[in-house]
């Protein structure tokens, strides 16, 4: 009888500690991205993001990354998550026109916000706010938004400092309302993704691009672009995303764990050190190629001009569209978003 005691507790003591060490299993998980590993923006955001939830989770998860397109191309992203090619995605929705159209109206040109940590705050907000959009991504689990800051417009051969001077010009652009904005000012849009543009500037097959300060700096555009407008272009937007499936796998400290370093306080991380921290290190490439002095501002008159021609327009578009789709508060939904990014 002391023995067959002994044997359970030495059992029970062994499947405890069977079940402790299951419980302690590092969980890992697949982050695809477009953008190379050299990048600044992987040193600024991306890398010190995994920390943070490496940290929040106690060391139980670790995120195991696969830059420059290696597991799934930017332009796949959305499905590659959504089926389980990978748990986590980045997925930038210039790429899949009108899939997501109430979000998009983040993306209408001459918002708000003027920074992307502002305009990231705004969008995660909206959607907590906005079933309509919630339901645009239903199909996955996300884990935060972010925006750039407004698209600064920069081109080849020739200056932009009025509107005149865009007329016919081939111009890379987002898809959905950037594109709009584009052919409503007078220039020509062109679908191209973003890891294709250098080589396309560089041809001469487009005359310019709407483009971050965080991708001159990246993608080296600085070596093939001459001239830098601000003009009252349209940000564009990102969500990080999770495999529903694998969401729903995660233990729930493990969950409430990635929710902390995403929402709204991840969203606001994004949008700082993969956007807006990034102009001043794309000035310095601007100062050892000398042409910092080919950055050019709008006057206050030419800018609202842009406004009216390009921007106005798109903003009632959007909310006909969306009417016309059975979005019955759409103009509400714009409205929210500008008050949001104020």
């Amino acid at each position: 009888m002391k023995n067959r005691i002994t044997t359970a507790i030495v059992a029970a003591a062994m499947t405890m500690s069977f079940a402790v060490a299951a419980g302690a299993e590092t969980i890992t998980l697949r982050f695809a991205h477009q953008n190379p590993d050299t990048g600044l923006s992987t040193k600024t955001c991306i890398e010190p993001w995994f920390k943070q939830i490496e940290e929040a989770t106690g060391g139980k998860v670790k995120i195991q990354p696969f830059y420059g397109e290696t597991l799934a191309k930017g332009k796949d992203m959305w499905n590659a998550t959504k089926m389980g090619i990978t748990d986590m995605g980045w997925a930038f929705h210039g790429y899949w026109p009108n899939m997501t159209p109430v979000t998009d109206v983040i993306s209408l040109p001459a918002m708000s916000f003027n920074s992307a940590e502002k305009g990231s705050e705004a969008l995660w907000k909206l959607y907590e706010q906005t079933p309509e959009i919630q339901n645009e991504f239903k199909d996955v689990k996300v884990l935060l938004f972010y925006t750039s800051a407004p698209y600064t417009l920069i081109t080849t051969k020739k200056p932009v400092k009025t509107l005149d001077d865009l007329k016919g010009m081939k111009v890379r652009m987002t898809g959905g309302p950037p594109t709009e904005m584009v052919t409503a000012l007078g220039g020509v849009p062109m679908l191209i993704p973003m890891p294709d543009s250098y080589l396309s500037l560089q041809k001469g097959v487009i005359d310019g691009m709407g483009a971050p300060w965080e991708a001159v700096h990246v993608w080296r555009f600085y070596e093939v672009v001459n001239h830098y407008t601000e003009v009252p272009f349209p940000a564009v937007y990102f969500s990080i995303i999770m495999n529903k499936n694998k969401w729903n796998s995660l233990p729930k400290d493990v969950q409430d764990a990635f929710m902390k370093v995403g929402g709204e306080a991840g969203s606001k991380f994004w949008g700082k050190n993969f956007f807006d921290i990034m102009k001043s290190e794309a000035m310095k490439k601007l100062e050892e190629n000398k042409q910092t002095g080919n950055v050019y501002e709008l006057s206050a008159e030419e800018r609202q001009k842009w406004i009216d021609v390009g921007a106005k327009p798109v903003w009632d578009k959007w909310v006909a569209s969306m009417e016309k789709q059975g979005v019955a508060n759409a103009r509400k939904i714009l409205d929210k978003a500008l008050e949001l990014g104020k």
